[in-house]
């Protein structure tokens, strides 16, 4: 894909990116996370990878991957390290690897990997991996029929507000993500949808509603879990929007609230919420600590919780 003047732009406006080792995961982290059945053991890589070709306004990914493309080996060298060095998982483990760009996409990870990635794979009841809704094809079919478990897509939706989502620079449509959901269904692979809190070009007042109602499209789309992300600001261009009054980081008492509101959909769907930098949007030391842990036990349990009282800051979440 041909770099356009518009990512030129917003690709010159980025600090420096991240040192990695192109041969080494850049974390593993194990824990549980919520299905529809109940929390499940889940072991997450972060894997070190070419770039995203995509350049959205709001992405901060980019920190942590290559500018050139991922050479071939790469990727079963990390994915082998890791399983490496966690040890034994149990027999219902869930594995998610999240190259912080796109698993189809043939610079990001070569199409030469795939069958040795899906070989160390075995054992694994789910593999969870992240791609652009236009990248769902063939690729990605035959992967999903090589690996041992069941495999999942993650994708972001972002937004279905008609004005902000164009202006992404996604280059996606609701349309393109439809055709997605459409023929991971018609195969029979589950799907998850990330969703912004605070995307930038919804008008302030309508953060937490658009939140909301883009959770309940990718919950129509049949998503087994929508993950809620709050956007977060240090790429250069957010703050450019910021200047021009079209993007605004949203407030933790947002977040909580969309959140809440958005576990309250009905359905099934898991809904969570992605805790990532959310100290970013500290405002009091005090209650910062008690609300992301209330945060985190939502996360797991799906049921809301009383609110956090905090005199030092008169919040009342």
């Amino acid at each position: 894909m041909n770099q356009s003047t518009e990512d030129a732009r917003i690709r010159s406006l980025r600090p420096p990116r991240e040192r990695v080792d192109t041969w080494r995961p850049l974390g593993v982290v194990r824990e549980r996370e919520r299905s529809p059945s109940g929390p499940v053991p889940t072991l997450t890589i972060f894997l070190a990878g070419s770039e995203c070709p995509f350049t959205c306004v709001f992405c901060d990914l980019w920190r942590y991957t290559l500018e050139d493309a991922t050479p071939e080996g790469a990727i079963p060298a990390q994915i082998d390290q890791a399983l490496s060095e966690v040890g034994p998982l149990p027999p219902d483990c869930r594995i998610k690897l999240y190259n912080a760009s796109n698993f189809f996409d043939r610079r990001a990870i070569p199409p030469v990997d795939l069958p040795p990635i899906a070989r160390l794979l075995e054992g694994f009841e789910r593999i969870v991996v992240e791609c652009h809704p236009r990248l769902v094809g063939e690729a990605l079919v035959d992967f999903a029929r090589r690996v041992d478990g069941r495999l999942e897509v993650a994708m972001g939706l972002e937004t279905v507000h008609p004005v902000a989502l164009p202006l992404l620079n996604k280059k996606m449509s609701k349309e393109d993500y439809d055709r997605a959901t459409d023929m991971l269904d018609a195969k029979g692979i589950p799907h998850r949808s990330f969703i912004l809190i605070g995307a930038p070009f919804v008008p302030d007042r309508e953060v937490i509603d658009w939140s909301v109602l883009s959770a309940a499209y990718a919950m129509e789309r049949g998503a087994e879990t929508v993950t809620l992300i709050p956007v977060r600001g240090g790429n250069g261009e957010l703050e450019r929007l910021e200047g021009e009054g079209v993007f605004l980081t949203p407030t933790l008492a947002e977040v909580e609230t969309a959140i809440e509101r958005a576990m309250a959909l009905p359905g099934d769907t898991v809904v969570q919420l992605d805790l990532w930098d959310l100290e970013k949007l500290s405002e009091c030391e005090d209650c910062f600590g008690r609300r992301k842990q209330r945060l985190e036990r939502t996360n797991l349990s799906g049921l809301p919780e009383a609110s956090i009282e905090c005199a030092s800051c008169g919040v009342g979440r």
